[in-house]
């Protein structure tokens, strides 16, 4: 679904149903070099049991105008020009790494119209090391395999999402290369989203002004977001902690026990 922000283009995935404001929603805010698709299987089952869907491309990324924006704090007032212009009063925010601190930032700017906070494959301070941010800088190709490899807890997860036999470190390459090149002739989109990340520093005032219930969803074989960095946010926001056997790339990697972690969220 293509929504209207002024003389810019939003895109959102609705899951397969056609949109319906009048339902409760759920906005789904994608990491770092990522779009919209990581959300297909959460986005399809809640569209088709009684929720309205807005998986989101952020600006720059995927079927969104850009340019990217330059930070969390304006990326969160984005999530929330979108649902004003898609007729949405109050959603659930459902975010994933990066996402996630833009899901918490849209929270705490509109405290009333955040139903529920959810935060996967999250940890705050979530800083990058310089190592990466200059490889990503010099040669993105090699920081995006980087992270490929760090996303992912096993060579061979089974069964693989969305099927047995898809290849999941080839999959989310092919995504980041794709996203990556949709934007180079204006920006290096990988350096950008990481740099936003490490840059964030809001969270202890964010969460002071959240009122939604909060649950984080971490994976437990996480090396991009360990657990233990999420400590310190799950105590500011006094979150529910539900950990899954995952790494990183908890979409593709433990599906199913992603889906009914976020329906158990969302009750």
């Amino acid at each position: 679904m293509k929504i209207s922000l002024g003389s810019q283009t939003a895109y959102a995935y609705t899951g397969g149903k056609p949109f319906d404001p009048a339902l409760p929603c759920v906005v789904f805010t994608h990491g770092a070099l990522h779009d919209h698709s990581v959300w297909t299987l959460l986005a399809r089952y809640l569209a088709h049991h009684g929720h309205s869907v807005l998986a989101v491309d952020l600006p720059g990324h995927g079927r969104s105008d850009g340019p990217p924006l330059p930070d969390v704090e304006s990326l969160g007032g984005w999530v929330l020009g979108v649902m004003s212009a898609a007729g949405v009063e109050r959603a659930a925010l459902v975010g994933h790494s990066m996402g996630s601190l833009i899901a918490l930032e849209a929270a705490a700017q509109a405290p009333d119209r955040c139903s529920r906070l959810v935060m996967v494959g999250t940890a705050w301070p979530m800083k990058v090391s310089d190592a990466l941010l200059n490889t990503a800088q010099e040669q993105p190709e090699q920081a995006m395999a980087m992270v490929n490899a760090f996303s992912h807890s096993t060579l061979a997860a089974k069964p693989s999402y969305p099927g047995p036999g898809v290849w999941l470190h080839g999959a989310n390459l092919a995504l980041m290369q794709r996203t990556q090149a949709r934007a180079a002739a204006h920006t290096n989109l990988f350096l950008h989203d990481f740099q936003v990340c490490d840059r964030y520093s809001g969270a202890p005032a964010a969460a002071e002004r959240v009122k939604a219930p909060t649950h984080l969803i971490l994976g437990a074989r996480d090396v991009m977001t360990p657990p233990k960095a999420a400590r310190q946010l799950s105590e500011m926001l006094r979150a529910q902690v539900q950990t899954l056997p995952a790494g990183h790339a908890l979409m593709t990697e433990a599906p199913e026990a992603l889906l009914a972690a976020v329906r158990s969220a969302l009750a």
